[in-house]
């Protein structure tokens, strides 16, 4: 430990009470003097402890419902003059000015208010504004203050102090005031984003994200790349707000996977029981049924191959007889709303499996914020919440779709909403049968959707093609006729895309001359 610092005096300002007391206890036992504010001052003194209130530095009183309290050269001054500078410890003479060694502050819950609904007033008075600017002046001053912003901070620093005399070394400090950066930033940019978003602005001048560990992983999408899990606070049930219940550490994969597979299940909605098996964030087969373990096992025939180490992701809670079925093959992880005891017994004989259980569904209607790196810059869009009804359906064919293909046009829709683009999803029935993902060429996705059926006709020992009598939906519209030809050449009766496209007469010309039924949403789904 080089260059230690010998803490005497502490400022403690906690919005979060949970063992304030017992860990200013400790700071008292080893001789610092303790200074705070508010209600962090009332909780200390219930407790016996002696402490001395700001307004006894600062010569005024806490004013305006607390709005003004440590904004005074008595706090800043302490925490801001180097100790090594002369004419800096001269004016702290001059003035009065003590120094204060220790800095614990938890800000206020602005994020926790906006995440619960609160209106504008409330979440307007949940900006901290005198915490922020005692962090950062401790920040600054870092090789002499030790800054803590959670009770985890000031633990790492009681036990040092307890090992070295009361002292806490420079490495711990500049680490310390590294991290209290990076949260005050995180907490302006909450406040900023929300404040834009009041405001309807899509655009603003200046713009920043921000989010807490979670946790650091082993490796990224490959072992050579460095990758860590931050949660942005966001209150949407999902993989970064699951309770894991077991298995191994999720991986960065395992995450994304993950993520994908649930959104997808969102987006089915819990009227009726669905299942989603993700491979490499692409769906590999999806399913609604009547139970949880018909809904899986339609989703597995899509295309068993690909599901093997895949995530599965389902819309009720998991039932023993749905987890015996889901253990037959090794399976990544499962993630859903619930499980019941049988269920939890026969995955805890898996030790490697990964069981993620949520309060919820995604909601996919929701507005949201999605965010991507390019060199340079950032690239910033909603999250893709368009949603498509049967009355925003517009028949462009001789043949209209009847009420069963109608249901099954839909439900491919929002299947293919969730798969890379270019794709093709067959769906018959409430399941998916065929799935081309990712394709440079809408017909070689409509090919390979194909495909997927024939090898599982040959795999699972169906006596036809499931693609027979199917429809399929494309992310985009049809910029020729071929590719949906293709489709009709696979066995689709009626076909669901965005239209368009300059060609869209002839492509619906195309598609009277085979017989197809083709409605237009007049809404696409890229996903890059």
């Amino acid at each position: 430990m080089t260059q230690a610092t010998k803490v005497r005096r502490a400022l403690i300002s906690v919005s979060d009470k949970g063992g304030l007391v017992e860990r200013a206890q400790a700071l008292v036992d080893m001789g610092v003097e303790l200074v705070s504010t508010g209600g962090t001052s009332k909780a200390l003194k219930a407790a016996g402890l002696a402490v001395k209130d700001v307004a006894d530095l600062t010569g005024y009183p806490e004013m305006m419902d607390g709005r003004v309290k440590t904004l005074h050269p008595a706090v800043h001054g302490g925490l801001l003059y180097l100790r090594d500078n002369e004419s800096h410890k001269a004016d702290a003479d001059k003035h009065g000015i003590e120094a204060i060694d220790l800095v614990y502050i938890n800000l206020y819950p602005f994020e926790a208010t906006v995440a619960s609904g609160a209106d504008f007033e409330d979440c307007i008075e949940n900006i901290d504004i005198g915490g922020p600017a005692m962090l950062r002046a401790a920040a600054k001053n870092g090789d002499s203050v030790s800054v803590c912003t959670d009770g985890g901070d000031l633990d790492a620093v009681l036990a040092e102090m307890a090992s070295a005399g009361g002292r806490v070394g420079r490495d711990t400090s500049r680490k310390l005031a590294a991290k209290t950066y990076a949260r005050t930033a995180a907490y302006d940019a909450a406040i900023s984003n929300w404040y834009a978003k009041q405001l309807d602005d899509s655009a603003p001048d200046w713009v920043g994200f921000g989010g807490k560990l979670n946790e650091a992983l082993r490796y990224g999408e490959n072992p050579h790349q460095k990758a860590a899990f931050y949660v942005t606070g966001e209150n949407r049930p999902g993989v970064a707000t699951a309770k894991q219940v077991q298995g191994k550490a999720l991986s960065y994969n395992n995450i994304n996977d993950t993520d994908a597979a649930y959104e997808l299940i969102g987006e089915l909605g819990n009227d009726v029981p669905a299942v989603a098996i993700i491979k490499h964030a692409n769906p590999c087969g999806v399913a609604q049924a009547g139970s949880v373990i018909e809904a899986y096992r339609e989703a597995l025939a899509c295309d068993s191959t690909s599901a093997f180490g895949g995530i599965v992701a389902l819309n009720r809670p998991l039932d023993g007889m749905t987890a015996l079925e889901i253990s037959q093959i090794f399976t990544e992880v499962v993630i859903a709303p619930g499980a019941d005891d049988a269920a939890l017994e026969i995955f805890a004989k898996k030790k490697n499996l990964r069981l993620l259980l949520t309060d919820g569904l995604p909601d996919p209607s929701s507005s949201g914020t999605f965010v991507k790196t390019v060199a340079g810059g950032l690239l910033v869009q909603d999250r893709d919440f368009g949603r498509i009804s049967k009355d925003d359906l517009k028949v462009v064919t001789k043949i209209a779709p009847t009420a069963q293909q109608l249901d099954d046009l839909l439900f491919a829709w929002r299947v293919a909403k969730h798969v890379k683009s270019n794709t093709i999803v067959y769906a018959k029935n409430g399941a998916t049968v065929g799935i081309g993902a990712g394709q440079m060429s809408r017909i070689d996705s409509a090919r390979i959707a194909a495909r997927k059926a024939e090898d599982a006709k040959e795999k699972e020992g169906f006596d036809m093609l499931r693609t027979q009598g199917c429809v399929a939906a494309s992310d985009a519209f049809f910029p020729f006729a071929d590719g949906m030809l293709a489709a009709a050449a696979a066995g689709a009766s009626a076909i669901i895309q965005p239209g368009g496209s300059i060609r869209d007469d002839e492509v619906i010309a195309a598609a009277d001359e085979a017989g197809l039924a083709m409605v237009l949403t007049g809404m696409r789904h890229f996903r890059h």
